[in-house]
């Protein structure tokens, strides 16, 4: 039994070569399996949280997903609701432009949203709850069109059906704009889907 056991010993030394596995005797510790980027807080940043405000929540880059986070903008009382959702508006997106906080930044977020960007209420003939921004959406990246969809679709500056009525400045086409779950998951790959919308 042990010559057969001894025999045994180089035909299992070249099978695990020829699997390009290297038998060793030696213990070998390579540690632990990377971690994944948690995506979450341990607790409300109070960094980024103003005394006084409307709570909100804005959509961050975290790994290739959107993930959200709470927020505040400041809003006056007695504030009309047409000039409300405007102010409201301009707070997202000056939020979404801002740079995460440390703690943010440490658990792995980060916004491509570009700084001064400013949005304005409908024009003349556009629908009531249309935004236009200073920029035209198609001009916007990828992943800062799908935050802002979905940051402004479920906010107090839209209807909060899931979509919102975005154009450029001027008399540029508006368009309907929704956040969907495929927008979420992989906004580097996914264009928030769009119709177009007519003058009133």
């Amino acid at each position: 039994m042990n010559v057969r056991r001894l025999l045994a010993l180089p035909l299992l030394g070249a099978l695990l070569t020829g699997c390009g596995i290297r038998a060793t005797e030696v213990p070998t510790d390579f540690g632990a399996a990377p971690s994944r980027v948690p995506c979450s807080l341990t607790g409300p940043d109070v960094a980024t949280q103003p005394s006084h405000g409307v709570p909100v929540q804005v959509f961050l880059l975290c790994g290739a997903s959107l993930v959200t986070v709470d927020r505040t903008v400041p809003v006056a009382e007695g504030t009309p609701d047409a000039r409300r959702r405007v102010i409201v508006a301009q707070g997202l997106l000056d939020q979404l432009a801002a740079s995460p906080s440390s703690a943010e930044r440490s658990a792995g977020y980060t916004t491509y949203v570009p700084g001064g960007l400013s949005v304005a209420g409908p024009g003349p003939k556009d629908p009531e709850d249309a935004l236009r921004l200073s920029t035209a959406p198609d001009r916007l990246t990828s992943y800062a069109l799908a935050q802002l969809v979905c940051t402004l679709s479920d906010s107090a500056a839209t209807e909060g059906d899931g979509s919102v009525i975005l154009g450029g400045p001027g008399r540029t086409a508006l368009r309907r704009y929704e956040c969907t779950d495929a927008v979420r998951d992989r906004p580097g790959n996914t264009q928030p889907p769009s119709s177009e919308v007519a003058d009133k």
